[in-house]
């Protein structure tokens, strides 16, 4: 099955506490890298973790408080200065670019590489990248400052052709594309054999939605239903719901109902404010609605479909 999994390097919400790092993360899709958000220390952290910089060719920056974007120039930076030659596509509010090109301006830096940006806006999902593989839809949030999630699909795939038939039958090469499409095929003496018995079902596509920072939303629910992995923010314990409110963020209980409606098969929650060091009880409040929740800690990685 091809890889697709999700490395945490960052689940602090804010600062940097208790060892951990503000907000990143790293999607690897048939070695393919995704960077998501770019908090201050993730160089250290793709370092630590053996994340090449010039192997990640798309970052997404969910929205423009620093916790969530203050690794990105230095990022930048390195890739310039350790010879990058590919593109990089970057995907965030339209303000990003303004405050790259100036830090770019008055360090005098014309970087070595094609730099494409992708703004992104908060009126409606849209796909920001699609390839054969895979697509990257936002998710619309709820805070303070306009943010987006990012919902990683993989997508549907044709039947696939039972290999031992390819032979016995003697079918040719250029016959394969319109028998994974559903094609009959027919044999020398006129008989058919039915698709449905050269071919079998593909695997079922698999899903990751990353919530960024949002108060609590229902308006996520329909389209991150049936989710694979659900990484939620899950800033505050819910004594602290009013606070949770106040600042556009969620408990944790909240995102165990969140992952609850929307019917996830697994849940990470992260984004934790640093005056919790101990987060046990973060994940026992979570799985009190949500029994397949987990913590996002620094170096996990998840597989995207596996339970």
């Amino acid at each position: 099955m091809t890889k697709f999994e999700v490395t945490i390097l960052g689940s602090s919400s804010a600062t940097p506490a208790h060892h951990r790092y503000p907000t990143a993360q790293i999607v690897n899709y048939n070695q393919k890298f995704f960077m998501i958000d770019c908090g201050e220390g993730a160089q250290f952290q793709l370092n630590r973790y053996g994340f090449g910089y010039n192997k990640i060719d798309h970052i997404f920056i969910s929205h423009l408080h620093g916790d969530h974007y203050l690794g990105l120039v230095g990022l930048i930076s390195s890739m310039h200065l350790n010879g990058r030659a590919n593109e990089l596509t970057l995907a965030g509010p339209p303000e990003l670019l303004e405050i790259l090109e100036i830090q770019l301006k008055y360090s005098q830096t014309l970087l070595r590489y094609p730099l494409k940006f992708i703004p992104t806006q908060t009126d409606h999902p849209e796909v920001i990248f699609r390839n054969s593989e895979i697509e990257v839809e936002t998710i619309i949030l709820d805070h303070r400052i306009p943010c987006t999630g990012f919902l990683f699909r993989e997508l549907k795939r044709p039947r696939r052709v039972i290999k031992e038939y390819i032979k016995q039958f003697n079918i040719s090469p250029e016959l394969i594309p319109m028998i994974k499409e559903g094609a009959d095929y027919v044999l020398e003496d006129g008989s058919v054999l039915p698709n449905a018995v050269l071919t079998v079902d593909p695997p079922e596509p698999r899903s990751y939605a990353y919530c960024s920072d949002t108060i609590m939303n229902t308006k996520i629910v329909d389209q991150i239903r049936g989710v694979d992995l659900l990484y939620h923010e899950a800033t505050f314990l819910h004594d602290l719901h009013q606070r949770a409110a106040d600042t556009f963020h969620t408990t944790a209980r909240q995102a165990g109902e969140i992952a609850t409606m929307a019917e996830a098969k697994k849940l990470i929650i992260g984004h934790f404010s640093a005056r919790y060091r101990d987060l046990n009880p973060h994940l026992e409040e979570s799985q009190s609605t949500f029994a397949n929740s987990h913590l996002a800690r620094e170096g996990f990685t998840f597989a995207v479909g596996q339970q």
